[in-house]
């Protein structure tokens, strides 16, 4: 429902523009000719200025003007010209301006200082809504002056909200849904499995789960009991007993299926758990056991299986009477509050990617303490990271991040857990959307459609 696809590509596309960048850590975009928004109005360089400043100026909480922070100034050189100069060198770039948060937006429709209305969005992407209820129903129909790489396969679609997975369920075998997708518990999806007129549809996904240690905290201040926490933690065995097979083991932060991801946590201590290594470990260091460690996460924020995962690590880490862990939980409003003041010493996160590429899944976690401050700082960890951002050779970034994820495994700042599958419940004669399962994880409505 945005026009970022005028923005998508560092050669030119039919979706709207060529960009090519400088080593000085500028880049300049030339917008494709008869660009218009949904409203009529013509798309053109001081709309993608606009809509840029405004989402740095408003810094609203949902966190997309931080994907773009390192711009240092936005221009528009001519009509069809954008100048986008940044503050450091950012291989990434062009993946950012594929991101909502460069979402072109009109400039004399929209506030520059606050936000517009959700009902009243106007972009010019392939749909445009014509109906919305918060939390209820978003209908879209095909924009007729589309001029983007898109060729929609239907005509129009609905989405709408369940507060309920068992609701959700219900109407997809009654035939009221089409296409169900997220947040659907192993469980549903394997009773689904079996379900008269439906099929589930499974592709690669690159979505994470976590464990991240406050290191102003006990006991993650010590190296050695971080260490052998990942030594304990069983991921075959969540993902097969917890998850039913709809995830996979992490050994990495950045997940597989991405370039120049590693096993970096498996090579450093064995896929299996290894109680006789972390014994030594503890030992070595002089922590006493057990270790008492209390240990956050949040009920239905991540999902309904939460619960599970979670009592099947206090299980793995207390096996061998190594550490005593105390599980605590509370909802994501008040959870997330919490864990940026300090107060969670170990806690559960997730991760869903802002665009496909190694330098998402570091750089948000391992610079200075990462988004979540956990007070993890490492001089070469920031070296290598500014080295991959600034390179676009692949040989090269391949040697930062292959580095980066060792570090990562011997500091422990975090413990990778699982990687999810990208699963939908779809009706028959409902197809295309497994070809919209891919690293970008994100869902193109365009490319599903339905048989009469």
């Amino acid at each position: 429902m945005s026009s970022k696809r005028c923005l998508t590509s560092t050669t030119p596309t039919s979706g709207g523009c060529g960009a090519r960048s400088t080593r000085s850590g500028t880049y300049v975009c030339t917008l494709k000719e008869g660009l218009t928004f949904h409203d009529g109005s013509e798309l053109t360089a001081e709309d993608v200025k606009f809509s840029l400043d405004r989402l740095l100026d408003i810094e609203d909480d949902s966190g997309g003007y931080t994907l773009l922070l390192n711009l240092k100034s936005v221009e528009a050189t001519d009509d069809r010209t954008v100048t986008m100069t940044l503050k450091a060198p950012d291989a990434t770039w062009p993946f950012r301006l594929t991101t909502g948060a460069a979402a072109i937006v009109p400039s004399d429709v929209y506030p520059a200082d606050k936000l517009q209305p959700s009902e009243d969005v106007v972009g010019s992407g392939p749909y445009e809504l014509t109906e919305f209820e918060d939390g209820v129903r978003a209908s879209m129909t095909p924009f007729a002056d589309y001029n983007g790489p898109a060729e929609l396969e239907n005509a129009g679609a609905v989405i709408s909200y369940y507060k309920e997975e068992s609701q959700l369920s219900q109407a997809v075998q009654a035939g009221e849904v089409d296409v169900a997708y997220r947040n659907l518990s192993p469980t549903t999806i394997d009773d689904l499995r079996g379900a008269e007129g439906v099929e589930v549809v499974e592709g690669a996904g690159t979505e994470i789960r976590y464990i991240v240690f406050n290191l102003k905290r006990d006991p993650a201040q010590e190296v050695a009991a971080r260490q052998a926490m990942a030594m304990l933690i069983d991921r075959q065995a969540i993902a097969d007993d917890v998850y039913n097979g709809t995830v996979q083991p992490l050994y990495s932060m950045v997940p597989q299926g991405l370039q120049f991801a590693t096993q970096a946590f498996a090579e450093e201590y064995g896929e299996q758990p290894d109680p006789d290594r972390a014994r030594q470990t503890l030992e070595d260091a002089g922590v006493s056991t057990p270790v008492d460690v209390q240990l956050w996460w949040t009920p239905t924020h991540y999902g309904q299986s939460s619960a599970e995962e979670y009592a099947a690590i206090q299980r793995q880490l207390e096996e061998g009477g190594l550490f005593q862990v105390t599980l605590k939980s509370t909802e994501w409003n008040q959870y997330s509050t919490a864990l940026s003041e300090d107060q969670y010493p170990v806690y559960q996160l997730g991760w869903f990617p802002d665009f496909p590429d190694a330098d998402n899944y570091t750089s948000p976690f391992f610079v200075d303490g990462g988004f979540f401050n956990n007070h993890y700082s490492n001089e070469r960890m920031n070296e290598l990271i500014a080295a991959e951002q600034a390179s676009t050779d692949p040989a090269e970034r391949e040697k930062a991040f292959t580095e980066i994820q060792q570090i990562a495994a011997e500091d422990v700042p975090t413990i990778p857990i699982w990687q999810g599958k990208q699963v939908a419940v779809v009706r028959e004669g409902v197809t295309g959307v497994e070809e919209t399962f891919d690293p970008s994880f994100t869902f193109r409505y365009y490319l599903v459609s339905k048989a009469a």
